[in-house]
């Protein structure tokens, strides 16, 4: 899948990662959204390179993916910004 791809899939999986993990968040939900597109860069990366799960298009395993990769990196974004 390209980047353009991963990006768009980013801006749901942030929106997401905002649904599972509500709260305020230092720099509210643009950052949110950003760190969703970096998330889900991140986690399709890791994903086709280190699991060997290749995405094609947009379905389900691509936003399960990019979903985890935002909820992780918002994870972490919390821990950091405390």
């Amino acid at each position: 899948m390209s980047i353009l791809a991963w990006i768009v899939v980013g801006l749901v999986a942030g929106a997401l990662a905002k649904f599972i993990m509500p709260g305020a968040d230092p720099g509210g939900f643009i950052v949110t959204i950003i760190i969703g597109i970096v998330g889900a860069l991140v986690g399709g990366f890791l994903a086709q390179e280190l699991l060997g799960i290749a995405s094609g298009g947009f379905n389900i395993t691509t936003l399960l993916v990019a979903t985890g990769g935002a909820v992780l990196l918002l994870f972490i974004y919390r821990l950091v910004k405390r």
